[in-house]
């Protein structure tokens, strides 16, 4: 176990269900069952962060919502939430407008992408994690270091906190509201939610470029944007997309040109001095400079669920990212 000797934050990324690696990286980072259902650590004002995403694709989503659950009331972790617990919310909400309708349609690829969660949590179980998941802040401010699912952009995260009263949806009626608000297409708040909850995209053709076929095997015309990348001008440098993308007839995908981004794209740059941990991007390991962390922005979304270890950056009240502070679990090409 590596030994830090500050406080500060483990902030852990995407764990989607996956139980036993959560359960390994936490004895890795020196968390140990507390013997009433949690975890301790021998330094007191310890805590763990988790970036959201903990549900769908992998084996153990109960355990892994039982565990994170209970380190979070017993105040050892916070959480942010993730896109895939707003799409559970979505999923399970009726619209108050729409009477037989869900917030975020039943459709066959969303249904796909939440099997797991529906086949391993029997309903009633569902809808109280359900309500949970309502009650996450969509992002951490905290004192020195920033937590996010997918992108810190401050004109979104300004919109969602003049919109929604605080960081989180608020109960009741009035919060059932802006969960509808927040499902419509093209309203501020979704729009504000997608960049934070998901990430900025740029559409493709505006660059004269094909459609794309994701992860998922879905065809998708619009790409995410490397908003971490402060200094980026060029498309090649802002779009974010994987070296083997494939077009929708299967051949490759054409080299990605040098031409000159639009403002609009370039807007999401972060650039502020505070640093921001970050999730949701599906990275391969080791963590490359300026695609993974820079020395404002780290990344720790590895593809646990796909193969990958469960990574945790170890914030410890640095103003700039260090790369020997990512701790992955299986514990490979740590900088010990």
């Amino acid at each position: 176990m590596r030994s830090w000797g500050v406080r500060g934050y483990d902030i852990i990324g995407d764990i989607h269900g996956s139980g036993e690696k959560l359960l390994g990286l936490l004895e890795l980072l020196g968390w140990r069952p507390d013997g009433a259902g949690g975890h301790g650590h021998a330094e007191a004002d310890r805590q763990v962060i988790f970036v959201g995403d903990l549900i769908d694709r992998g084996p153990d989503q109960r355990a892994v919502l039982q565990t994170v659950r209970s380190m979070v009331d017993a105040g050892r972790a916070r959480i942010v939430m993730g896109n895939h617990e707003l799409n559970a919310v979505g999923y399970a909400t009726e619209h108050p407008g729409r009477p037989g309708a869900s917030l975020r349609e039943h459709s066959v690829k969303n249904q796909r992408q939440h099997e797991a969660f529906l086949t391993q949590v029997d309903a009633d179980e569902r809808a109280h994690w359900i309500g949970w998941f309502a009650t996450l802040p969509l992002w951490l401010d905290l004192d020195g270091v920033r937590v996010v699912h997918a992108c810190w952009h401050q004109p979104s995260i300004d919109l969602l906190e003049r919109t929604l009263g605080g960081n989180r949806f608020p109960d009741g009626a009035a919060g059932l509201e802006l969960w509808a608000a927040a499902h419509e297409q093209g309203s501020a708040i979704h729009q504000a939610i997608e960049v934070v909850l998901k990430g900025p995209e740029l559409t493709l053709r505006d660059y004269g470029l094909p459609p794309f076929v994701d992860k998922g095997g879905d065809v998708r015309d619009a790409a995410r944007v490397r908003w971490w990348y402060g200094d980026a001008t060029s498309i090649r440098d802002l779009i974010d997309l994987p070296p083997a993308t494939r077009q929708a007839d299967g051949s490759a995908y054409p080299v990605i040109p040098a031409t000159a981004c639009s403002a609009a794209d370039r807007s999401f740059a972060y650039r502020a001095a505070v640093p921001v941990v970050y999730g949701h991007h599906w990275r391969s390991w080791e963590p490359d400079e300026d695609l993974d962390w820079t020395q404002r922005t780290a990344c720790v979304d590895f593809s646990a669920a796909k193969g990958g270890p469960l990574v945790a950056y170890c914030w410890r009240g640095e103003a700039e990212i260090d790369r020997e502070h990512y701790v992955p679990y299986p514990a490979v090409g740590l900088g010990d």
